[in-house]
């Protein structure tokens, strides 16, 4: 090897390292284009094993029945719609869930602070999340942050059947289960990241982003989510002295009587570093 090819050899390998050491880094050459309607993108490897056991240890023993709010008395409630176990990570919690989030910035191009905090989720055996939209039907919803403008979906083990996320077209082979013959589906493999958008790029709403978590048939699945809205999620009005007394949804009042102060204490009280979004109902503040 003469010596402009070594120098040339070297300086390469200290791209490498670099781009090792930046967290951030995001190789497109591991990124599949799934759909263009709706955009849809598969990161192979997105995390690494570690990543995933950190997030699943963090979560396993703070688990909760994931429940939906009435339409009408907006009382937490279990549905039929919805059977996993889940709970919220803080953001910024440790220096790996903010790599992970700075990684997701650097791949979706959209702030980090336009994200909600990361949701840990779990699926046993027949748990499942039904088709449903990310964006919102509601103008209450869209208060803070707007539409939920895309969604990183990590999954954070293997499964050995069933557990696929999607709709769509696609050709399938008996490997799949039959909910995902249904339309196009990704198969959960630890460290892969399904990205998709829930909005044109003309900012308005896709019908085509209708996704659901299939059915687990052998196994378990962790997966963790990223919502990501078009603007700020961390943004809100504060009184002089420095502190969110104002309530971000009219249904704070009637979840903060049913006990989701203490039971989704992330969400409605918040944290040192994001402030929760029903502190006026759960008492935290004054005004």
């Amino acid at each position: 090897m003469n010596r402009s090819c070594a120098v040339l050899f070297a300086f390469a390998a200290i791209r490498v390292l670099s781009a090792v050491a930046d967290h951030s880094f995001v190789d497109p050459s591991r990124v599949i284009q799934l759909s263009w309607r709706p955009r849809a993108f598969l990161y192979k490897g997105f995390l690494s094993y570690e990543e995933c056991e950190h997030l699943v240890a963090l979560a396993k023993d703070k688990l909760e029945k994931s429940m939906v709010a009435d339409n009408e008395s907006g009382e937490s409630m279990m549905s039929e719609v919805r059977t996993s176990s889940g709970m919220f990570l803080e953001k910024r919690q440790d220096e790996t869930i903010a790599r992970i989030e700075q990684r997701i910035s650097t791949w979706t191009f959209l702030p980090e602070e336009n994200g909600e905090a990361m949701q840990v989720l779990h699926y046993e055996h027949g748990e499942k999340y039904e088709p449903h939209f990310d964006y919102f039907h509601d103008k209450i919803n869209q208060q803070l942050g707007g539409h939920r403008v895309a969604t990183v979906l990590m999954y954070l083990s293997d499964v050995r059947k069933g557990g696929e996320t999607g709709k769509l077209s696609q050709l399938k082979d008996d490997s799949w289960s039959d909910c995902a013959k249904n339309g196009y589906a990704v198969k959960p493999q630890k460290g892969d990241a399904l990205l998709f958008f829930s909005l044109h790029p003309n900012a308005t709403t896709d019908p085509k982003s209708l996704h659901g978590g299939c059915p687990v048939i052998e196994g378990e699945k962790w997966s963790a989510t990223k919502w990501i809205h078009v603007a700020s999620f961390e943004s809100q009005e504060v009184n002089g002295s420095g502190t969110a007394c104002e309530d971000a949804n009219v249904l704070c009042p009637k979840w903060a009587a049913v006990g989701e102060c203490t039971k989704n204490h992330l969400y409605m009280v918040g944290s040192k570093d994001s402030l929760g979004f029903c502190r006026k109902s759960c008492n935290v503040c004054t005004l």
